[in-house]
């Protein structure tokens, strides 16, 4: 296996996807995120929400593993929504989208309290490690009496930006690209809205949207995501937010970096910040799931090659040495342990579902699951060096200590 070839954290951080938030949406809150949202829709040539959300509330948990899906959510029951206006229609299936290539985890989002130009988001571009900076039209519509901020997006390049559960879910994607719009599990819950239906979206026109899917968006305080045609002639905002990925720097450092090229004209968040962090449908539930398969393993021993290795996901590219994928494996080791963990027919070495098991795999194979000299042993064939294990080794009890 490839040496680390990204400065680490010097502490554990809770093993998110990517160390981001996936799984719980913040809810239909009022943040300061919000605000600028609703801002920049005024001044984008008119007040599109009428209402706006007060208080907060914080129902969006993930669903829990096994129970039934609810309404409106890609496999749920389809059942009548307060405010629909029309008859369930059938949700698009094969809709022209990308396939999913790779995660792309965002580190920071900036929400403009105008366009954000051209020029500002191509220095943040060339701040040193960002790899990659999308840019997305924004602001808050109205559904159901409610004020709920919204990205307008291509589906096939916006999925990459969504926590993994999300991005591979291509009923989502394909309903997107179909013109119906997708919102947060939250949202689905608290507006009561049935997958299948249609509703009045209110923005500076008013079209019947299908709600074609729910899932967790992984960004604080944005719940819904519409068609960026569709955004286009409701009069969102065009380049309103932008999001940075930037493997091998702390996410802190970004940010402060972002906010001095954007200064007072944009909000700006760490999306690694504890607030925004959850364990629903995220790398930890990937680490847990595939220590079951060796018994004796501890997820938390994965938790800690998954950092020490990729950060989460964070620099998943071909290292120096040539491994690739969260887990860094060479290609010639994942031929022989890879693992097709989603059962979509495909090991891929880039894709979590697939690479976490795989490592759990490897070091099974090599005695993992008997702990001790048997286990550190197994640790130094993934990466023949001393320092390696002793670091993995670490990790794994401060990870224990902090999930006690």
């Amino acid at each position: 296996m490839a040496s680390p070839k990204v400065r680490q954290r010097q502490t554990a951080d809770p093993p998110g996807s990517s160390s981001r938030p996936q799984g719980h949406d913040p809810g239909l809150r009022r943040t300061a995120l919000g605000i600028a949202l609703l801002t920049a829709v005024t001044l984008g040539g008119g007040v599109y929400a009428a209402v706006a959300t007060t208080g907060e509330d914080q129902r969006g948990q993930a669903r829990t593993q096994g129970a039934a899906p609810p309404a409106g959510e890609p496999g749920g029951p389809v059942t009548a929504g307060r405010g629909s206006t029309g008859q369930v229609t059938n949700v698009a299936v094969g809709s022209k989208v990308a396939p999913l290539r790779r995660v792309v985890p965002p580190d920071v989002l900036a929400v403009g309290r105008a366009p954000i130009d051209q020029r500002r988001i191509q220095r943040i571009a060339k701040l040193g490690r960002v790899k990659d900076v999308i840019a997305v039209a924004g602001g808050a519509v109205q559904l159901q009496g409610r004020a709920v901020n919204t990205f307008a997006v291509d589906p096939s390049t916006f999925r990459s930006w969504t926590p993994p559960g999300t991005a591979k879910a291509n009923q989502l994607w394909e309903a997107l690209a179909a013109d119906q719009f997708v919102v947060s599990t939250a949202a689905a819950e608290q507006l009561k809205l049935s997958r299948g239906l249609p509703y009045p979206v209110v923005g500076r026109t008013m079209p019947n949207l299908v709600m074609g899917g729910s899932g967790s968006l992984g960004l604080p305080g944005i719940d819904m995501l519409v068609h960026q045609k569709t955004g286009a002639s409701m009069g969102l905002v065009p380049n309103i937010a932008v999001l940075v990925n930037a493997p091998g720097v702390e996410p802190a450092t970004t940010a402060r970096a972002v906010k001095r090229i954007l200064g007072n004209e944009a909000d700006v968040v760490n999306l690694h910040e504890r607030r925004y962090q959850s364990t629903g449908g995220t790398y930890l539930d990937l680490y847990k799931k595939a220590a079951k398969t060796c018994p004796g393993l501890s997820w938390t021993v994965l938790a800690a090659i998954g950092q020490v290795e990729s950060d989460h996901g964070r620099n998943a590219g071909r290292s120096s040495a040539g491994a690739l994928g969260p887990m860094q494996f060479m290609p010639a080791t994942w031929r022989a342990y890879g693992v097709d963990g989603d059962r979509d027919g495909k090991a891929d070495i880039m894709n979590p579902y697939d690479a976490i098991p795989g490592a759990a795999r490897y070091l099974c194979a090599n005695g993992a699951g008997r702990g001790g000299q048997a286990l550190y042993q197994a640790i130094f064939r993934y990466n023949h060096a001393h320092w390696y294990v002793q670091k993995v080794l670490a990790l794994a009890r401060a990870y224990a200590a902090h999930y006690k």
